[in-house]
């Protein structure tokens, strides 16, 4: 048995951390958004065996049991009380890792989607998000996608209106930044005066992609403080963009578009600078099977 699952990215629109927890989890208000940028999870279940294989296309990225979607396959296991079976995962990523897009969630978010099908568990949506705050924060949201306000560490949602259509240009400088450390330097700054999601989910709720552009906001943005993230949004502004802001902790940088040659413009702007460029667009979804018709055209 095998199916591939087209995995989206994860971009924040809001993120403000407001906490921390005695379990060392942080406190969050964040606006997240899934996007047309996809990596491919392949996997394979055989009956004989009960082994968990993972390989992927990106050298960098860690293959044995410390790996998101090694342990999304370990969890479901144990949360569906099915004998362990040999389970290969193969990943072929196109989000870039260490850059706020939650590539590993999203992947791990794949693998529960791919074996609920794959093992016809029938497991609610609900269901697998249990799965998948096991694994990490952000995976639970990466199981639902679309558009979504969240608080508490990440995972307490609401739904929200599908986010106006725009073009969307992102930008992986060439360092990452590591999110532990990140939120350490979070917690030296303490947590008064928190900023308020509302205006940005206001923009949304009427459809209104200026407003919505206007509004984001990034904790993140100030605790890490690089004249690269600050030039590089510049660089977007200047170029067209409504708004432009870093996902998660970085160091991936968007600009929004509501007009397709501005981001075209832009894109070759950045290319003088930056190698790391994409163009993608909201999406409703979280994991879906690759098969025929648009998810089998991405990835032919």
């Amino acid at each position: 048995m095998r199916m591939t699952v087209a995995a989206p990215a994860k971009l924040n629109f809001f993120l403000d951390i407001i906490g921390k927890r005695n379990d060392g989890y942080h406190l969050i208000n964040t606006v997240m958004q899934t996007v047309s940028l996809y990596d491919d999870v392949t996997v394979s279940v055989n009956e004989d065996g009960n082994k968990i294989s993972v390989s992927c296309n990106d050298g960098d990225i860690p293959c044995d049991s410390s790996n998101t979607a090694y342990i999304a396959a370990e969890k479901f296991f144990r949360f569906t009380n099915i004998p362990m079976k040999s389970v290969t995962i193969k990943i072929k990523k196109r989000i870039p890792s260490g850059a706020g897009m939650a590539g590993g969630s999203t992947d791990a978010a794949a693998v529960i989607y791919a074996l609920n099908e794959l093992l016809e568990t029938r497991l609610e949506i609900e269901e697998m998000a249990e799965i998948g705050e096991q694994v990490g924060a952000d995976v639970p949201f990466c199981i639902y996608g679309g558009t979504m306000s969240a608080s508490g560490i990440g995972t307490i949602f609401t739904p929200l209106p599908d986010m106006p259509m725009c073009t969307i240009v992102a930008v992986k400088p060439d360092f990452k930044i590591s999110t532990k450390e990140a939120y350490s330097r979070s917690d030296s700054l303490g947590y008064d005066d928190p900023e308020s999601p509302e205006p940005l989910v206001s923009a949304i709720c009427n459809g209104n992609v200026q407003e919505m552009a206007e509004n984001m906001y990034n904790k993140f943005e100030e605790i890490t403080d690089t004249d690269e993230i600050s030039n590089i949004k510049k660089m977007m502004t200047d170029n067209g963009a409504l708004g432009a802001l870093m996902t998660g902790s970085g160091s991936v940088v968007f600009g929004i578009f509501d007009n397709d040659d501005r981001a075209e413009d832009c894109k070759n702007e950045l290319r003088d600078k930056y190698q790391n460029i994409y163009t993608f667009h909201p999406v409703t979804h979280g994991p879906k099977q690759i098969n025929s018709g648009f998810f089998g055209s991405i990835f032919d």
